[in-house]
């Protein structure tokens, strides 16, 4: 019997894409032989992840998991808005957050480690992709913990394209889902303007002083526009300085101060946010294929 090395289980799990339980096991099966190992993943199926990892998975869906004083936040992505529907792929959703949740992972990296059945959890979503289909990949995870006397609020958007969560510091369900409501709809960048950074300021410092300065006024005229658009702009990315989106008549903060609150942290995901998706230009595809014939 050949002893299957962690040099020989790369090189499969290099040219297949396949877990790297899985690439062990070929190996097992074929006496560390690389090709027929590779045939074995492919006739089950799970070599067929491998020619999906170029592609661009930016549907799918957010999802969060509460148990105690612990929360999870993560985005399990697909290739099309139509898998993120199936049943599998629900399964799969519950089946990652509970995993998360228990493991004590606080990022991406953490969580793709985590030990599932025979292998990681990244070993199962590749299993997932050769069984769906498409490419499914875990992009962002957050975790956050609250003390026995504060409070989580959570609120998912059209079944989870946007989902956002709140971490209060007292216990307020109505409260907290209201906030959490306010968060997926506005889309704040910051809590308060203590937590802007200053390379937001000054970017956006400059980009204003340049508008100014484009519609012709005098230098000590723009300083004061400035200061006035950089405050309107705080107004937007910032939480609790944004109108209530249920009384566009209170800010968030008179809100929270109406009900004796405030929110520590919060966290707000959208799916595919950030990803480039390819256009496909399936005319041009046809000419390229048969140019020349």
């Amino acid at each position: 019997m050949v002893q299957i090395t962690a040099k020989m289980v790369k090189e499969l799990r290099d040219r297949t894409g396949a877990g790297m339980l899985d690439c062990k096991k070929a190996l097992e099966a074929t006496n560390g032989d690389v090709d027929k190992a590779i045939d074995y993943l492919r006739e089950r199926g799970i070599a067929q992840a491998a020619k999906k990892s170029g592609r661009v998975a930016a549907e799918g869906l957010a999802s969060f998991v509460v148990k105690d004083n612990v929360a999870v936040v993560f985005e399990l992505n697909s290739e099309t808005d139509f898998v993120s529907k199936n049943k599998e792929f629900l399964d799969l959703l519950d089946t990652v957050g509970n995993a998360i949740l228990e493991s004590g992972a606080t990022n991406t990296e953490e969580a793709l480690e985590i030990k599932v059945n025979d292998g990681t959890l990244a070993d199962a979503l590749t299993n997932a992709t050769a069984k769906i289909g498409e490419k499914i990949t875990l992009r962002r995870v957050s975790r956050f913990t609250k003390e026995d006397d504060q409070g989580f609020g959570a609120y998912a958007h059209m079944g989870g394209r946007i989902v956002s969560l709140a971490v209060l510091a007292k216990q307020d369900e109505d409260l907290g889902k209201d906030i959490a409501m306010h968060i997926a709809a506005s889309n704040p960048k910051f809590l308060n303007r203590d937590e802007v950074d200053q390379d937001t300021l000054n970017h956006e410092k400059e980009v204003l002083t340049n508008q100014a300065l484009q519609e012709g006024k005098p230098a000590h005229i723009v300083e004061k526009m400035v200061v006035g658009r950089l405050n309107k702009f705080l107004e937007e990315i910032c939480l609790v300085d944004q109108p209530f989106v249920k009384d566009n008549d209170v800010k968030v903060k008179q809100h929270l101060k109406n009900n004796n609150n405030d929110v520590l942290s919060f966290v707000r995901l959208e799916v595919g946010e950030g990803i480039e998706k390819k256009e496909e230009d399936f005319a041009a595809e046809v000419a390229a294929v048969t140019k020349g014939l």
